[in-house]
This record gives C-alpha cells, structure tokens and sequence, in this order.
C-alpha cells in the first residue's frame, strides 16, 4: 500500500462500522455525532439536530467520552509499541489501530514486534472488543442525580 492509502485506511479502521454490528473501532454513529456537535457548534446553534431531530446533551457527552477514551488509549499503544521497536510509525499506527479496532488487517510487522509490543496488541484486541461496548453501556446505563448544583464557569476555549 502506498502511505496515503495507508492513512485513509487507519482513519477508516478506527471509525468502524455500524453501532448495531460486530465492527470495531469507535462505531460510524459517534463519529457522525461528533461532526454534528462540531457544525452546530460553528453555526453557532444551541441545540444539535440530526434530522429534524434533536440529540440529547447525555448522547453528545457519551459519543465525546468514547471518541476521547479510544483516541487516548490508541496514542499511548502507538506511543509505547513505538518506543521499543525502530518500525515506520505508519505502521505502527496501522497495526496498533487494526488491533483496537478489531480489524484483522495487518502490514506484516507483527511477527517482527518484540514480545511487548505483541502484548500491547493483544490487549488492545480485548479492549477495543470488550472495552469499547463495556464503556458504551456503562455510559448509557450509569445516571446520576446531584441534590446540588455547583456555579457555572465560562473557561476561555481556543
């Protein structure tokens, strides 16, 4: 594969396919609410609308904390497999994403990693196939009342 295809592909893998399916990766539907929390962010909109319907703050925060979740743990696999082998960070970035996002597709490194590193790997195949849809329902299940309510803050962002 040439490096832009290479590149396309990992972005792809780490999307992922369809919330219903067994596809890994962060799933087609939070990154798409993503993007709609970023374009009604610019269009300056309080509210978020995907067809003519409007996606509750709860869904916008769970869709933020997967995403987060998936990009913090990726960066430090990538990071560390890194830091113990001298492999293009392409590939590396290719097999460390395939793992998480249980893709199977493979640049053929994987045989020349160090034991560690196969281990990263091996653990991010349990965490992006457990992991990902553990933290998904746990996020969608856990609610919790506050009887108080703290002051607001306006932080400058940007």
């Amino acid at each position: 594969m040439r490096d832009e295809t290479e590149a396309i592909t990992t972005g792809l893998m780490f999307i992922g396919g369809g919330s219903a399916g067994t596809a890994g990766g962060i799933k087609v539907t939070t990154f798409f609410i993503l993007g709609y929390v970023i374009l009604a962010e610019i269009r300056g909109e309080p509210d978020v609308t995907i067809g003519g319907r409007q996606i509750a703050n709860s869904v916008q925060r769970q869709a933020l904390t997967v995403a987060l979740l998936a990009v913090g743990l990726v960066a430090v696999s990538i990071v560390l497999t890194m830091a113990v082998t001298d492999l293009p960070p392409l590939d590396v970035s290719f097999e460390v994403v395939s793992a998480f996002a249980t893709v199977g597709l493979s640049t053929g490194i994987t045989a020349d990693l160090p034991p560690i590193a196969q281990v990263i790997l091996m653990a991010l195949m349990f965490i992006g196939r457990v992991g990902s849809i553990t933290v998904a329902s746990a996020l969608a299940l856990k609610t919790r009342h506050r009887q108080y309510r703290l002051p607001q803050e306006r932080p400058i962002v940007g």
